[in-house]
């Protein structure tokens, strides 16, 4: 099994978390909605396979290129 780390694009404030630690996700789905300069940005999973680990939780700050979740094939 691989594991991919997923990454934010954006400086921001994560507004919302669509996934739990165990969900199956698809290349694609929404996992993590940021709010950045009052937008709100979608963070994508990069591959389809597990959510192993989340590293934020609403109202958290996130940097560019910050690793907000784990994901295993």
């Amino acid at each position: 099994m691989a594991r991919y780390p997923v990454e934010s694009e954006v400086t921001g404030t994560v507004w919302k978390v669509e996934v739990a630690v165990g969900d199956s996700v698809t290349e694609g789905d929404v996992l993590v909605i940021l709010e950045s300069m009052k937008m709100e940005i979608p963070v994508e999973s990069p591959q389809a396979g597990t959510v192993t680990e989340l590293l934020v939780q609403p109202e958290d700050s996130v940097e560019e290129d910050q690793v907000v979740a784990f994901i295993e094939d």
